[in-house]
């Protein structure tokens, strides 16, 4: 008897152990729970993580860096692309998603499984990777007005990304660029606040709308075909003195607040995840090392709760010269709020820097904490910890007609006609389709590098036409004109061709190289050469319409009296029949400047609003036109009038003539 009591007393103990151990076991799984609130998933793995692996999510560096050992043990939160960082040369969406894959399975590899995050720079659609869609850059989108189409665009570039197995894009950029001298001028909207307020609607597209009762703040990605999105480059990147990159934007609070402030309000309102912080100072204080905007502004006052990342080794600038003290760089930056740090190459110095500072009660435990919840937060909000491998669902989404048609929406939009006509009455566009000869001029017509602009495959973009996949303007021009009209191309006529051809009329295409950041600062603005002398030899000969491709407004004045028609197609992207679609008719030019366009580089910096407004061109200013059927309908419709009204006449007139014989 006794016996058996031992062995049922044995029995219930090991019951008793199967049950606690599996208790532990779930309790040990609450993060990775689904079911559980987000919340209580983040406090379950902060509890659970060391030292090292909460600096190890603070880390993000290059893929050219990292591989699936690193990721598992350095515990590594976050890989990027940088700019022209692919995998090999026209690198396939399946090259990409194995790629990050690869990367993905050593950070799950790791003692708590944290899934890394993947980042790349999509600004203007997937920019980075072959056959993707290249949309108009920024300055273009602000021409439209149109708030829909950049939530479309967001839309479409969120399907192209995710067909790479990347969930992270560094955009939209909402910089008030203030002086066209600036090299990223084309990356921001507008000069004007409010046109970049209503263009933060990019960011739902990207991301998802937000649920009805999201709290103010809080991050939100809406599944797996939409991605985290970052709102940069906080703030005050465009207001720089004279228009110089990474320098220091003079202004006072109320300035600040007005101008460069709106944007970022909007973005956290809409759910953004993600916040970049700017190269630039603000009245002498680095951006990086300002805890009273990033901390005190940023996440107390407008109650973003997402986490906010350094730019590419922008921690390293906080000192003149960068990284002549990185371990000053690396306190005063997560002092200020940086939470998520672009390291990208050296990341063992930043790791055991940190750690230094850290144990020796420099930076407090608190802070890391508030840094690696706020990743964590956003991490399990996209649902990274559900699916954290990529798969090939999506490929066929990457350069999809439907969203090069977008594009050659957004690009048609986006055109602002500047000038129609030597006078009123005589309008040269719409051009006629079937004419015997036309002549296509200019160093941009057959360029698409140059037509795409920086930020495209390559960071300082590309020139010729075998980079990437999309349609010139010259092969937009001939498959819009009649099969019987001959086009003729030279890049660079002299005047004596032009002269000796009879061409109906000419289209010149001249503008500004690509460009990318300080690469693309100018204290001249003009175009690139020969431009101005095609210019010349072309419309002195023959009626003409120059289509300016460039990121902002440059020197045209010297011009402007020789040319028929003048046309800023700003930075269109792959998609160059949007540009002939107005040109010839099939719809109306609708796009207003979102940018003052000067006389002199001697005006700048001049926006909308300043007492020595003079421009050329005023914000706000395009010319409109029909299209062709519109006009047709119109002319149409006037005319079945007037035939209507000389038959009444008629009418009227033979019966007063019988009523009076």
């Amino acid at each position: 008897m006794s016996r058996a009591l031992v062995h049922l007393l044995g029995i219930l103990w090991l019951c008793g152990w199967l049950a606690s151990t599996g208790e532990a076991q779930v309790e040990y799984l609450k993060y990775k729970d689904p079911k559980q609130p987000v919340a209580t998933r983040v406090k379950d793995l902060l509890s659970r993580m060391t030292l090292e692996e909460k600096i190890g999510q603070m880390v993000q560096i290059d893929r050219s860096v990292a591989n699936a050992k690193v990721m598992k043990t350095s515990f590594i939160g976050s890989v990027l692309s940088g700019g022209g960082s692919e995998p090999l040369p026209r690198a396939t969406a399946e090259d990409w998603v194995n790629m990050i894959n690869e990367f993905q399975k050593g950070s799950l590899e790791s003692r708590l499984g944290i899934p890394m995050m993947y980042g790349i720079d999509a600004v203007h659609g997937h920019n980075n990777v072959y056959n993707a869609t290249i949309f108009p850059h920024n300055v273009g989108l602000g021409c439209t007005r149109d708030p829909n189409l950049a939530q479309r665009i967001g839309a479409a570039t969120a399907l192209e990304v995710r067909a790479t197995g990347i969930p992270y894009v560094f955009a939209p950029c909402i910089a008030v660029c203030r002086d066209p001298r600036w090299g990223r001028c084309y990356e921001s909207y507008s000069e004007d606040p409010k046109i970049v307020q209503e263009m933060t609607e990019i960011i739902p597209g990207l991301q998802g709308d937000i649920p009805a009762n999201s709290r103010k703040g809080f991050p939100y990605v809406g599944g797996k075909t939409k991605v985290a999105a970052c709102a940069k480059h906080f703030v005050g990147d465009g207001g720089t003195t004279k228009g110089v990159n990474e320098n220091n934007t003079v202004i006072d609070w109320h300035g600040l607040l007005s101008i460069h402030m709106p944007a970022y309000s909007d973005s956290i309102i809409k759910g953004v995840s993600t916040v970049m912080v700017s190269y630039s100072s603000w009245n002498g204080v680095k951006m990086h090392a300002n805890h009273d905007l990033v901390t005190g502004f940023l996440k107390n006052t407008l109650k973003f709760k997402g986490f906010v990342i350094s730019d590419w080794q922008g921690i390293d600038r906080i000192t003149t010269p960068p990284d002549s003290n990185y371990t000053y760089s690396v306190q005063a930056s997560i002092e200020a709020g940086v939470d998520m740090v672009m390291v990208p190459y050296k990341y063992d110095d930043f790791i055991q820097d940190l750690t230094l500072l850290v144990k020796s009660n420099v930076i407090s435990m608190e802070r890391i904490d508030d840094a690696v919840a706020r990743i964590l937060l956003v991490k399990f909000t996209m649902g990274l910890f559900e699916n954290p491998l990529a798969d090939l669902s999506l490929v066929n989404e990457l350069g999809s007609q439907e969203h090069r048609d977008l594009a050659r929406e957004a690009v048609r939009k986006s055109l602002v006609l500047l000038k129609n006509g030597k006078n009123e009455s005589a309008p040269l566009l719409p051009l006629p389709k079937k004419t015997p000869k036309l002549l296509v001029a200019g160093t941009h017509a057959d360029n698409l590098g140059y037509q795409c602009g920086g930020w495209t495959i390559k960071w300082q973009g590309f020139s010729g036409n075998s980079d990437t996949r999309g349609t010139t303007i010259l092969g937009a021009i001939k498959s819009a004109v009649d099969p019987s009209t001959e086009v003729i191309f030279r890049d660079n006529p002299d005047s004596e061709f032009v002269k000796s051809n009879n061409f109906e009329y000419a289209i010149v295409v001249v503008g500004e190289p690509p460009y990318a950041e300080t690469a693309g600062d100018s204290m001249t603005l003009t175009m690139m050469d020969p431009g101005p002398n095609i210019i010349n030899n072309v419309c002195g000969n023959v009626k003409c319409v120059v289509v300016i491709i460039s990121g902002r407004p440059i020197v045209i004045e010297p011009y402007i009296s020789s040319i028929d028609a003048l046309v800023a197609a700003w930075l269109p992207g792959t998609e160059g029949q949007g540009v002939t679609d107005v040109l010839f008719g099939d719809y109306g030019f609708s796009g207003k400047l979102a940018r003052t366009w000067f006389k002199s580089v001697d005006q700048l910096p001049m926006n909308v609003g300043d007492p020595h407004y003079d421009p050329l061109f005023p914000f706000d200013f395009g010319l409109t036109t029909e299209s062709v059927k519109d006009l047709v309908a119109r002319s149409t419709s006037a005319a079945v009038g007037v035939k209507a009204c000389i038959f009444t006449i008629m009418v009227t007139l033979l019966i007063s003539l019988y009523l009076t014989g």
